[in-house]
Order: C-alpha cells, then structure tokens, then sequence
C-alpha cells in the first residue's frame, strides 16, 4: 500500500456536502484529511470562493488509476472537465498531489502536482496534516514551502479561512 495525497475544492452549489460526498466516496482509502478552508478562486473568471481541503490515502492503485478513482467521483458528482472550465467554477475537483516520493509525467498525470508548491489552498491543508513531508522534487517539507509562498507572495497568499 503506498500514501497518497489527494486536494478537493468546490465552489459550486452545497460546497461543503459536495466536499463530504467526494471524501465518502474515497472511502476507507482515507487515513487523514485537513480541516475545510474557504479560499478565494484563482483564475481570470469571477466566480464564488472554495472550499478546500487535503486526504492522505492509501492505496494498491497506480497513480493512473488513483487518478482515475478521482475522475470518476467528479463525474459521478456532475464535473463535466473540459479546457474552457479549466479555471472556472466547479462542483468538486479532486487532484492527486503526490504518490508516495513518486515522479511521474504522463500524457495526464504529472507527480508531485506541478503547481502545488505555489498554491496557499493545497500548502495550508498540506501542512496541517503531513507538515514535515518532504516534496519529492523540491526537497523541502510542507512548511518550508508554505512559509516559501508566504514570504514571496505575501501575508494573504497564505490566508485560508477554516469553514466550519
């Protein structure tokens, strides 16, 4: 069984019973989720804030089935994927972060997320489940990074309010 890292959001309709579905639907793979943050949306597109958390897994999955598993809960959920949604407003979104200390580029999966060290909503939820997990690229833990966003971004790029 190998760890995995999965990040949710939604913004769209009952954002935290989208969340709970989503994270019931992972199942008993889940050992340990973040707490559910609201944090301002990224992207050109106005739209509503998100709710966002992390789920650590486990899993006998390959990361292409891991990935897999996620796509089916957001179609199941009503996610229909396509490039002019990319950054738009979405039901649920569940993007696997990292497989164990995996690298791994595909056609459509890329391990560790290549974004994720840049982005306060996946870091905050990251840090307070797995703090000292190291990024398997970048050698540095959770923290390092988040305290890394921080400092380059600003106070407010790590702002996520706890949702209750």
């Amino acid at each position: 069984m190998k760890r995995a890292w999965i990040a949710l959001g939604s913004n769209m309709g009952d954002r935290s019973a989208n969340m709970r579905t989503a994270i019931e639907a992972l199942g008993d793979m889940v050992e340990a989720r973040s707490g559910v943050f609201e944090t301002a949306p990224v992207g050109p597109q106005p739209q509503e804030a998100f709710l966002n958390a992390v789920v650590r897994v486990r899993t006998d999955a390959t990361p292409e089935g891991l990935l897999k598993t996620c796509l089916d809960i957001e179609t199941s959920m009503g996610r229909v994927r396509s490039d002019e949604s990319r950054w738009g407003p979405r039901v649920i979104d569940l993007d696997v972060l990292m497989v164990e200390h995996e690298r791994l580029v595909t056609d459509h999966l890329t391990l560790p997320h290549p974004r994720m060290h840049k982005r306060a909503f996946v870091l905050v939820p990251m840090v307070e489940i797995d703090a000292d997990l190291v990024h398997p690229a970048l050698g540095r833990t959770m923290a390092q990074l988040l305290d890394a966003e921080i400092a380059t971004r600003g106070p407010l790029a790590g702002r996520c309010d706890r949702h209750a």
